[in-house]
């Protein structure tokens, strides 16, 4: 079964699909089949009129408006209504929902003019809306304004097992074990590449994030060789303001790493449980039980790591609000010193895709749990004494709801600020990894992009192609 739209004029199908793909995530959208219509959309430069089962709704389009955004806020009250789920997004579709609250600041506006352009043109709450002022405040104290000041992002795209809702560069290292040092040596290139670019042209790091897969999922000495060159390439001597690594995974934490990293320097780690729930964990395809999450943690703490991350999921399949409501009181008896939420995003790439979308093995909560479930994490990081610092959105997250970072005062990532602030240029390394080369001066506000291969074979065989043309697309910022 799909839906089925009949639609007069395609031009607009695009902006017809984002408002439908709102209130149906896991159908299958089609327009002007042949079957019977599910809904008939016609629209006029006057009107927008959606037809269903003999039922006609009509919506004028206010002419002094964006037509494109008075059609989807046309076809989200009449969805609303139809189907009685409350999205407090409204009609906005856009990633970084924050940029437009701090663009509206700085042109002088108040907070109510704020609220009310939100729900004038999107239908946004207000509780959206503040919530992307309090986080455009916070990051724009930040925001980074010289272009030599750069970020270093080192991958590693190997986890113990693959989550099923994962589209990441993240091989289940069993099955890449005689691969692994092949990747080191390549990675061990790009470093040392890197590393004299970054003195050649006297850049200044900032900070330092070892991401994934997970960094923690090789095993100790090979993880010891990469903290070591990482350390001495980017970290010693230069003064940065944060290094993170993102453990993410506890079945992968040792003690001998945690000792790396704080033999390194390692500033910042995350510990990510996703949920405290046993039955949830293992169904998708984590490994690894909540208990393990709490010694992890407990040894972390025990080893004086003082800013400690942990991410959570609100969404994930067969996952209600009692189930949350543990992963809350869990956590909140950890303590973390920031925290954050996630969404749950449907990847088309994913097995968890196939198995909602495709099979329907599993579910999803109902957007009304879904709403509830965001409230109580909410509360737990107030309860924690955290703020929001940054946000984004994706694309298919159930809920049509967002991610968010809280934090402790002064235990913010200020690498995930310039990330999601685009504010930063970013040379990124390793397989699947993209580097971000922000122009903030003559060409302001624009932003090229390289990405490594994803495949880690390919990334071997190809690591000086990637060295080259990487270099390339740093000299037209760097070489001017």
């Amino acid at each position: 079964m799909y839906i089925n739209i009949g639609l007069n004029n395609l031009d607009y199908r695009y902006d017809v699909y984002q408002m439908f793909n709102i209130f149906y995530t896991f159908e299958e959208i089609k327009f002007n089949e042949n079957d019977k219509l599910t809904f008939d959309v016609n629209i006029s430069e006057d009107y927008l009129k959606i037809s269903e089962d003999g039922k006609e709704y009509t919506y004028e389009i206010n002419k002094e408006k964006n037509f494109k955004e008075e059609l989807k806020k046309g076809i989200f009250i009449y969805l609303t209504d139809k189907l009685k789920d409350f999205y407090p997004w409204g009609t906005l579709v856009g990633i970084r929902p924050s940029k437009i609250a701090l663009k509206l600041l700085n042109e002088g506006k108040s907070e109510e003019e704020v609220i009310k352009y939100f729900d004038d043109k999107y239908k946004a709450s207000k509780e959206k809306a503040e919530l992307c002022m309090e986080v455009a405040r916070r990051e724009n104290q930040y925001v980074n304004r010289d272009e030599k000041n750069i970020a270093i992002y080192v991958g590693m795209p190997f986890c113990p097992t693959r989550c099923t809702y994962c589209s990441f560069a993240a091989n289940p290292i069993g099955a890449f074990k005689n691969a692994v040092e092949d990747y080191l040596d390549a990675l061990d290139k790009e470093i040392e590449a890197i590393k004299k670019y970054v003195k050649e042209k006297s850049l200044t790091i900032e900070t330092v994030y070892f991401g994934g897969g997970t960094p923690t999922a090789v095993n100790n000495e090979q993880f010891e060789r990469v903290m070591n060159h990482i350390h001495s390439s980017f970290v010693k001597d230069n003064n940065i303001k944060e290094f993170t690594v993102e453990c993410g995974r506890p079945d992968s934490i040792t003690e001998e790493k945690l000792l790396s990293m704080k033999r390194y320097g390692v500033s910042r780690i995350s510990i990510n449980p996703q949920t405290m729930n046993d039955e949830v964990l293992l169904s998708i395809g984590r490994g690894h039980l909540s208990q393990d999450v709490i010694d992890k943690f407990n040894l972390a703490r025990k080893l004086e790591f003082d800013n400690i991350n942990m991410d959570i999921i609100i969404g994930l399949p067969n996952e209600g609000v009692d189930s949350v409501k543990k992963t809350v009181e869990e956590i909140k008896k950890l303590n973390p010193d920031s925290l954050t939420v996630h969404g749950m995003s449907i990847k088309r790439s994913s097995k968890l895709h196939e198995n909602l979308v495709l099979k329907k093995t599993v579910k999803i909560a109902k957007q009304d749990e879904l709403n509830q479930m965001y409230e109580m994490s909410k509360t737990l990081a107030k309860d924690l004494n955290m703020n929001p610092y940054y946000m984004y959105r994706q694309k298919n997250m159930v809920g049509n709801m967002e991610n968010v970072g809280f934090s402790r005062e002064g235990k913010e990532c200020l690498y995930n600020m310039q990330m999601i602030e685009d504010s930063q240029t970013i040379i990124a390394l390793g397989a699947d990894a993209v580097s971000k080369v922000v122009y903030l001066n003559e060409n302001k506000n624009r932003i090229e992009r390289f990405a490594n291969v994803k495949d880690v074979k390919g990334y071997i065989d190809r690591i000086d192609e990637m060295i080259e043309r990487k270099m390339a697309l740093l000299d037209t910022l760097y070489s001017l």
